[in-house]
């Protein structure tokens, strides 16, 4: 029969999973049960032979039809013990009753044919056998043979596809090609309501939001066009009655008929919304962690408040929230110290930091518009202040129609004070802050607080440190007769701003008896409090040491002992007692430094230096090139065990001596021989002012300025004028005494001190009396007038003159009473060939009152 398409005229619409509209008649099968059953039939005249045999009967019996028709079906096919039941069975079909039962059959061994089963194969058909009439009206029957084994397979099927399709913990449809529930087993109802014939005919739009079902479905028509399957494809969309989101992973494939037409797509679906939540949270997890990672990487590299504060947004911005801002307390950032405990939240805070991930949008977690540096402070009642006052989280409610939809207000808690206040908000459409979150917030605000803590007592002790030091350099511009000083100090990192802990570098001006000046730069080796103790204690042993009167080298010896005590139990005692008894250096107890020492002797220009492991001075002299001086530098000091050396050199009037340490040219960026030249080829014009030398060479080696401390201290040489110098040698006898009276009033005529003569005469006549009656050798007699008066008296001997009491009744014994109440001071010091006793007397002026010999004598009796 030719193809005729043909239309139904039942109203359109599914029956049965096929529609009317698309009905045709087709000369081959679509694909129906009969392919799967193969049933074959014969037809039985009213003779009881067989009068038709079909194709399918050829099949599945073996026998062609020519040998079948004609035949009599129970004598060929039945077993020859069950004939008889056979023949009455046939009798009963004919007498017009239907039957159905389960029929043994065999091939017969003279049949021909094929198929499927070879001739004399035993086999089991279930028959139907249904009676009819012939045209003459004649009784016959129909026979509907199936094969038993064909069954118990379809039947097999069936129950194994019932069982999956029933029995599956999974949602399972079975969606027809109009995109229609055809069939739903009971997990899919017991998810979504109902029972399962309930989903029949419903569609995807039916179970999810419309954007989700019109994806879903363009994926199941994909799947019915192309046959290729969808698997772990992911659908949200949310149960009936609930207001929850739901998410299931699903798997989509095509249905075929027995003969490959396809029917529909199968969906298996299984509820995931357990294991996206248990994934997402391993994911926040995983995220925290990574977070926390890199605040401990990335917050405290910078003992800076306010840089502190940066670091903790550049961590949180955008990986944890879109906008983020830090308030840190007033007194804080001014340097108060804050008080332990809780704060009251109603403090001044200043805005340090401010951070978006959100271009033009400004972030202002009261709703208060406050600015980047701006001070403020929270309303009482609000949650910022109330976050302050009981250091912890708070949240922060949306404004109507802003950006912000969540915000979380985080107290920064270090030892148990509250130093200042971090806020973290999301905008719209980024996921609301929970609880995970604000234990994070929680934690990235008490790191980034400890290390804001620690940089607020970094700062107080650096302060301190700096205090103390500053304290113990020389204030102001320093003095020295036959010099013009100059000095600059630097602590590390002056020029960048950045925090450095305090070094241990001082320099120091001494004015000597004789008009003659200790210069003195040295560096203790270390940083901190500490170092800067040491250095204070090893300035004040130099003071101490200079007014000695000692040698250079000695100094450095002594100062060499004291060093190698700083560091022990008991300090500078214990330093004393070693400096009387050496011992072995323990250089784990020590503070190493180096130091150089020069005296500078106004009158011959001449200057000692003696130098422990110190960089050596720079001279520039006149019309020549800066030069480095050859001093031998020796080991710093507290390493012990080594004499110092001394070199004495001739400073040329106007020449420049510059002494300074290792901050100034040592780098990490270049070789300390590098930074010498640098420094040395900056002195180029020695005769410009001082002060703008020392400005000159700052700024031209200020890029070789690392994180050490600067120490510089330039002197040029002014030489006291030979005019200003009264020089005599006296015989030993005594009419010397009258004779150097006479000597220095003369001198002090010359010069216009008139008001200084009578003093000076007493004085000097005390002091030659001295060197005569306790002294030996010739006398020596010199007056130097600079800043004050100077007058000194030498002689051989090595007793030094003592000051001691005179009683009444005595008549000698006060002379050196009346030279310390007639002098502004007095002394005396060791020279290479005995002794030198001195006084010093103000010059007159409005300000100075001198006192009077007259009474002075009289005061002591």
């Amino acid at each position: 029969m030719s193809e005729i398409p043909a239309r139904a005229t039942e109203p359109e619409g599914p029956s049965d999973g096929v529609p009317f509209g698309d009905a045709v008649w087709q000369s081959s099968p679509p694909g129906s049960i009969y392919d799967y059953v193969k049933v074959a039939s014969f037809s039985i005249g009213p003779d009881g032979l067989v009068d038709q045999w079909s194709l399918r009967a050829e099949q599945l019996l073996g026998i062609r039809a020519p040998d079948a028709v004609g035949t009599d079906p129970i004598e060929a096919f039945v077993d020859p013990e069950l004939r008889e039941r056979g023949q009455r069975k046939m009798a009963e079909i004919l007498d017009g009753r239907e039957w159905t039962g389960v029929v043994p059959f065999r091939v017969p061994d003279d049949g021909a044919g094929g198929g499927q089963r070879r001739r004399g194969q035993r086999g089991l058909a279930e028959v139907y056998v249904m009676p009819t009439r012939t045209e003459d009206g004649e009784k016959a029957a129909v026979c509907i043979v199936v094969d038993v084994r064909v069954l118990r397979t379809i039947e097999t099927d069936l129950a194994a596809s019932q069982a999956i399709f029933g029995q599956s913990p999974f949602g399972f449809l079975l969606i027809d090609p109009d995109l229609r529930v055809r069939r739903a087993n009971e997990r899919f109802a017991s998810v979504f309501g109902g029972t399962p014939d309930d989903h029949r005919g419903k569609g995807v739009h039916d179970y999810l939001p419309r954007a989700e079902g019109d994806r879903v479905s363009a994926t199941l028509r994909r799947v019915l066009e192309t046959g290729d399957s969808i698997t772990d494809m992911h659908v949200t969309g949310f149960v009936p009655g609930s207001e929850e989101r739901r998410h299931w992973s699903v798997n989509l494939y095509r249905v075929h008929s027995g003969s490959g037409r396809p029917i529909g797509v199968a969906w298996l679906g299984t509820d995931i919304t357990a294991r996206r939540e248990a994934a997402r949270e391993a994911a926040a997890a995983r995220r925290n962690l990574a977070l926390l990672n890199e605040a401990g990487a990335r917050i405290g590299n910078s003992l800076d408040l306010e840089t502190t504060a940066r670091e903790l947004l550049d961590v949180v911005v955008p990986g944890f929230c879109d906008l983020a801002t830090v308030d840190l307390y007033q007194g804080l950032l001014a340097g108060d110290e804050t008080p332990p405990g809780l704060a009251d939240g109603g403090a001044e805070l200043r805005r340090v930091a401010f951070s978006s991930a959100v271009s033009d949008v400004p972030f202002h977690g009261t709703g208060e518009r406050v600015q980047l540096g701006a001070v403020h402070h929270y309303p009482f009642n609000s949650p910022c202040a109330d976050a302050l006052r009981t250091a912890r989280p708070r949240n922060v409610p949306a404004e109507d129609g802003g950006l912000v939809q969540s915000t979380l207000a985080v107290p920064m808690v270090a030892h148990d004070t509250v130093v200042g206040l971090a806020q973290f908000a999301r905008t719209k459409g980024s996921e609301p802050f929970g609880d995970r979150d604000r234990d994070l917030a929680v934690e990235l605000a008490a790191r980034a607080a400890v290390c804001i803590d620690n940089a607020r007592l970094y700062r107080r002790e650096h302060e301190r440190a700096l205090i103390l030091q500053r304290s113990l350099l020389p204030p102001g511009d320093p003095e020295a007769s036959g010099l013009d000083i100059a000095c600059r100090y630097l602590p590390g990192n002056a020029a960048t701003g950045r925090p450095s802990e305090v070094g241990g570098d001082w320099f120091d001006v001494i004015e000597l008896p004789g008009h003659r000046t200790a210069l003195v730069v040295g560096d203790v080796m270390g940083r901190g409090l500490r170092a800067a103790v040491a250095m204070g204690e090893l300035r004040t042993a130099v003071r101490t040491l200079a007014q000695l009167d000692i040698e250079p080298a000695e100094v450095l010896s002594q100062l060499d002992e004291i060093a190698r005590g700083l560091g022990a139990p008991g300090g500078v005692q214990q330093a004393t007692r070693a400096a009387r008894r050496p011992r072995e250096a323990d250089l784990s107890e020590v503070y190493l430094a180096t130091c150089v020492y020069a005296v500078y002797d106004s009158v011959t220009r001449r200057c000692t230096f003696a130098n422990a492991g110190h960089l050596p001075p720079v001279l520039v002299e006149p019309g020549e090139s800066a030069l480095m001086l050859d001093v031998p530098p020796g080991l710093p000091l507290g390493v012990g065990g080594e004499p110092f050396e001394e070199v004495e050199v001739e400073l040329p009037e106007g020449s420049l001596l510059a002494l300074y340490t290792d901050g100034l040219v040592e780098s990490r960026d270049h070789p300390l021989d590098e930074g010498l030249q640098a420094f040395v080829g900056a002195l180029t014009d020695p005769a410009r002012p001082l002060e703008d030398v020392c400005d000159q060479v700052l700024n031209t080696l200020d890029s070789h300025h690392g994180e050490d401390d600067i120490a510089l201290l330039m002197a040029r040489v002014q030489g006291l004028p030979s005019e200003s110098v009264g020089d005599w040698t006296l015989p030993r006898e005594p009419r010397s005494v009258g004779r150097a009276r006479e000597l220095a009033r003369a001198k002090l005529f010359d010069w216009d001190m008139e008001p200084l003569v009578d003093t000076t005469e007493l004085l000097v006549s005390e002091l030659v009396t001295n060197a005569l009656r306790y002294g030996e050798g010739e006398i020596r007699l010199r007056l130097l007038l600079d800043r004050t008066l100077v007058c000194e008296v030498w002689d051989s001997g090595l007793v030094q003159p003592r000051r001691r009491r005179a009683r009444a009744t005595d008549e000698g014994g006060r002379g050196l009473q009346l030279v310390g109440l007639l002098s502004a001071a007095w002394g005396s010091r060791r020279t290479p060939r005995g002794k030198t006793v001195w006084f010093e007397l103000p010059l007159p002026g409005a300000d100075t009152q001198l006192t009077d010999p007259a009474e002075a004598l009289l005061s002591l009796f």
